[in-house]
């Protein structure tokens, strides 16, 4: 019986198996960011243990650093930032560790900077201490989130001791239509299968959607996975993969690179693998999905009602009275013609060059209401120079939004860029938790970066395809 890429790339990577009954997992690929690695570091120095494999490990700083000067000046005005920034410097530096700086122009989203550097490879297992690593899972990795206290094992050992896996398979069938994108999709799955429906999971997504899908779009679906409750999301890698990889920095050069490929095209999922389970989930009719609660699953088609509490039972029912306690909303009604205040477009979810380009193409020609205020943040420094290149900066500066420099930025609001009071965003990222973006009443609505863009417009929620020439 042949197996999934999931059972491949596990069993090649255990090096032992512990008497708790989990395997040692070799870690290929380390991914450090400034919040949950200054507690690791510091750990291996009150051990005096150094870091086992510093070429494995490769750090940014993106979820503190401001997105506007004179803000993002050193030293930074907060000083908690500024001193985890200082951290991430020093541990780096001291370790032998390869950081993407803001003073290489290579800074940005950990989950962008990884495959845009061409750290991240098919066949690997990467780690990293937050929570949307999945993201790297497109490229037919094994890639997951892992705590402060795993972070220091894996500096210390370059391994994790963790428990298989079940393996799922979704298979997206039928043609996304215009205007319905990766976004779309990763919010229908969720919402199909719900917050805890992968818990236990490794999921592995497939079908002629996902092989029609550009690679930035996979990391999208992958990206999401986390708010599904499956710690590992993956597609299988093909062409796309391979051709997005190649001539990256960190990529095999020409005299390793068909042993690469070979290798890599050796861990996809055989024909005759079996899944602990599969399901499909036809596209043919998917419209533009937004969220209206607190959850990624607490979403709906944008034509669709939101549901009543009435057609609940039990824990479900408390969860749907508390989102609309917190939003505000009137149940049973519609998410479209809903104000909102901010518009951002950023992200590990959605801040490529490809969402960039996405929603520049909906406000080309038009200005951003009044009531609104438009943040464009490009996910890595290096994003922000091509899409510059491309003129995607006037685009957006001429319709009144603002162009940020690369960071998390609003996602979860660790630094300047916050929600006030009640206000609502409508977001690219992929977390609509009470109080994610900054205000304890904030409300963030979930979509894609070209739905975005289209709400910008208008200042409220609205059907991007009527933009779409």
């Amino acid at each position: 019986m042949g197996k999934s890429l999931y059972q491949k790339i596990f069993e090649s990577h255990t090096v032992a198996k512990l008497p708790s009954g989990q395997c040692q997992l070799f870690i290929g690929l380390h991914l450090c960011h400034e919040v949950t690695s200054p507690q690791a570091f510091a750990s291996l120095r009150e051990d005096g243990t150094k870091v086992l494999f510093p070429e494995r490990t490769f750090a940014t700083v993106d979820h503190i650093i401001p997105t506007t000067f004179p803000e993002r000046n050193r030293p930074l005005q907060d000083g908690i930032s500024e001193e985890m920034f200082s951290h991430i410097e020093k541990n780096t530096e001291s370790n032998g560790i390869k950081f993407f700086g803001p003073k290489t122009c290579e800074q940005g989203v950990i989950h962008i900077v990884g495959p845009e550097e061409g750290v991240t490879q098919p066949g690997m297992t990467v780690a990293c201490g937050d929570s949307h690593t999945a993201t790297h899972g497109a490229f037919g990795a094994i890639a997951f989130g892992i705590g402060t206290s795993q972070v220091a094992d894996v500096l210390a050992t370059q391994t994790l001791a963790m428990s298989p896996l079940k393996t799922r398979r979704i298979n997206f069938t039928g043609k996304l239509k215009p205007g319905v994108t990766a976004k779309d999709v990763a919010l229908a799955y969720i919402a199909k299968l719900g917050v805890n429906g992968g818990v236990g999971y490794a999921y592995e997504f497939a079908g002629p959607v996902i092989e029609a899908m550009g690679m930035e779009g996979r990391m999208t679906i992958c990206n999401m996975a986390i708010e599904g409750g499956a710690r590992v999301g993956y597609c299988n890698p093909d062409e796309k993969t391979f051709e997005f990889l190649k001539g990256k920095p960190y990529a095999p050069k020409a005299d390793k690179w068909d042993e690469a490929v070979a290798y890599w095209k050796s861990v996809a999922t055989d024909a005759d693998a079996q899944f602990d389970d599969e399901i499909e989930i036809n596209c043919d009719n998917l419209e533009p999905m937004v969220t209206w609660g607190i959850t990624p699953a607490q979403a709906i088609q944008l034509n669709d009602n939101m549901p009543k509490i009435a057609e609940f039972e039990g824990s479900e029912k408390k969860v749907i009275s508390e989102a609309y306690e917190y939003m505000g909303w009137e149940e049973g009604g519609k998410m479209i013609g809903t104000p909102i205040d901010i518009a951002f477009v950023g992200s590990c979810t959605n801040g490529r060059l490809s969402d960039l380009q996405a929603a520049a193409e909906i406000i080309k020609g038009h200005k951003v209401a009044d009531t609104v205020k438009m943040w464009v943040v490009p996910g890595s420094m290096k994003i922000k120079v091509e899409a510059e290149a491309l003129g995607l900066d006037k685009i957006f500066k001429e319709a009144g939004a603002e162009w940020r420099e690369a960071g998390c930025s609003l996602c979860l609001a660790m630094n300047p860029d916050k929600l006030k009071g009640r206000q609502v965003s409508a977001s690219s990222s992929n977390r609509n938790f009470k109080g994610r973006q900054g205000s304890p009443t904030g409300r963030t609505i979930l979509m894609s970066p070209a739905m975005v863009a289209a709400a910008a417009i208008e200042g409220k929620v609205t059907d991007v395809r009527k933009y779409i020439k």
